[in-house]
């Protein structure tokens, strides 16, 4: 099961990152999909949760690959972590009135929500490459020869 629900967490969280970033930077992307974006954000939490459920369930049977369980040990809390942030700036962000701009804080959150994004792809991205190594070099080393 894992290499089919582990595609769930490598679309919807780097998806949900970019929603969020839209949001942190257009107030009205804010106001009209943010909900559906923090949605994702939940959907990519709860797809991190089971990749690494499953994960653990196929390394009993096929051995650890260390780096990348490692690496895959993270990524619920940073998939959560994500979902959070996002979810608590939304519902922060769809109270203030479209006519006054966002408070000097919630720029600040704005920034943190466009980093914790950017730190969200990029771990997703390197779990993921860590995984296709696991999987692939081996098959790579012997069509080499």
């Amino acid at each position: 099961m894992h290499p089919l629900i582990v595609h769930g967490a490598v679309v919807l969280v780097p998806l949900a990152a970019l929603g969020l970033m839209l949001m942190a930077v257009r107030p009205a992307f804010s106001r009209r999909f943010g909900v559906l974006v923090v949605i994702v954000a939940g959907a990519g939490a709860v797809a991190s949760v089971a990749a690494k459920l499953s994960g653990e369930e196929l390394a009993e049977r096929v051995g650890t690959p260390e780096v990348h369980a490692e690496l895959g040990d993270v990524m619920p809390l940073v998939a959560l972590g994500l979902f959070v942030l996002g979810l608590v700036f939304w519902l922060v962000d769809r109270g203030i009135p479209s006519n006054k701009p966002r408070p000097g804080w919630m720029v600040a959150f704005a920034i943190l929500l466009l980093l914790a994004s950017f730190f969200a792809i990029l771990w997703t991205v390197r779990v993921g490459h860590s995984g296709a190594e696991a999987v692939w070099s081996g098959v790579i080393e012997r069509t080499d020869r």
